[in-house]
């Protein structure tokens, strides 16, 4: 959870029922001493020993820029970030604070729309790869009233014109952002990505959407799919119908908080899966769904969600798999589907379906 406050056990308790074990950016004033004795992790702005890491500046490519002039020490709001004023320092920003923290201590930093819609590869990779240990992209499709214009994600993925909002409220856009990331680092795979998840309003204008249940479930899972190591939820709502810095602990959480706790039981119920290596190349399917493939014991794990808004019936073939008939269990819909020939077909209801499914003994045939 990014930017929550901890200052009694309760408050831990409270998030440890939603699911959560990681404080991202721990507000200043919150008790670290809690943390290690509820269970609970902390990447913190401030050196802590009770802290798991530290947090470089959020945000820099967007506030300050990608580039090496000086940085004043001053953050938005005080005064002139870069010196000479107007020339971009988010480097500078990142590498000064980078060389404060202690070697051997875990560096973390999110990133916003500079990385993932208005600088270059060079650009952006260099915020992505020369600061810190693990990254973050924020881009909040399902709320930010912008974020379909031809300027930021019409930019990217609708080759300069403003997408429709079909093509822009899609949980699989939340993978997209995973995906830019990840193709960012150098070496390919040499550092964790982590996703961005609003849970609430987090836009202060009124009309701008909120979050639904289905569609966070959704991202989560688009976000997994495409090779999130973690989930950060954005806490806060700064428009709509009810404000908050607390959704998940506070009345305005109410619609959102199972959806939530359901999503986070399955993740942890299946973190063996999820940590287990990815079966590159061997499924074959569609353009209208994502999926990925996992390898734990002697199973395999198909992890497949929705690309598109409308109802579609799916196909997915893995052919490793022997010819004779087997099925896979749909995990949590208690229910299966008949594979034949490798092949196997399920529905997909809307834009936020996810479909988890295990296929036993297929390990075997498909990753000896």
């Amino acid at each position: 959870m990014w930017l929550e406050s901890v200052l009694e056990p309760g408050d831990i308790e409270m998030d440890k029922r939603v699911g959560l074990n990681t404080y991202v950016n721990l507000t200043a004033n919150s008790n670290t001493a809690l943390l290690r004795p509820a269970g609970v992790h902390a990447v913190t702005s401030e050196p802590s020993a009770w802290s798991s890491g530290l947090v470089l500046a959020d945000e820099p490519d967007m506030w300050a820029g990608p580039g090496s002039s000086v940085w004043t020490g001053k953050w938005p709001g005080q005064g002139e970030v870069c010196n000479p004023a107007g020339t971009p320092c988010g480097y500078s920003v990142q590498r000064t604070l980078s060389a404060a923290i202690a070697d051997g201590t875990l560096k973390y930093a999110n990133y916003g729309k500079g990385v993932s819609f208005w600088e270059s590869d060079e650009q952006a990779s260099v915020f992505v790869n020369e600061f810190q240990d693990v990254v973050s992209v924020d881009n909040y499709w399902f709320t930010d009233p912008n974020i379909c214009g031809q300027g930021e994600g019409g930019g990217r993925l609708g080759g300069g014109r403003n997408l429709t909002d079909q093509e822009c409220r899609l949980a699989a856009n939340y993978g997209w952002t995973v995906d830019r990331v990840r193709s960012l680092i150098r070496p390919a795979g040499n550092k964790p990505v982590w996703a961005f998840v609003e849970v609430g309003h987090p836009a202060g204008e009124a009309e701008a959407p909120t979050i639904t249940g289905p569609q966070l479930r959704g991202a989560v899972w688009s976000s997994l799919i495409h090779g999130a190591r973690g989930i950060v939820y954005f806490n806060h709502s700064f428009g709509g119908p009810c404000q908050s810095f607390h959704i998940l602990r506070e009345p305005c959480g109410d619609e959102i908080r199972p959806w939530v706790t359901a999503v986070n039981r399955q993740i942890t119920g299946l973190a063996p899966v999820l940590n287990a290596p990815f079966l590159d190349g061997a499924l074959a399917h569609a353009a209208g769904v994502d999926a990925a493939v996992k390898v734990h014991g002697d199973a395999l794990y198909v992890l497949a969600g929705s690309a598109q808004a409308n109802r579609q019936a799916a196909e997915f073939t893995l052919g490793c798999l022997p010819a004779s008939a087997v099925t896979a269990t749909v995990l949590d819909e208690d229910r299966t589907v008949a594979i034949s020939n490798g092949t196997f077909r399920d529905t997909f209801e809307d834009g936020n379906a996810v479909h988890l499914y295990r296929i036993d003994g297929a390990a075997a045939a498909c990753a000896p």
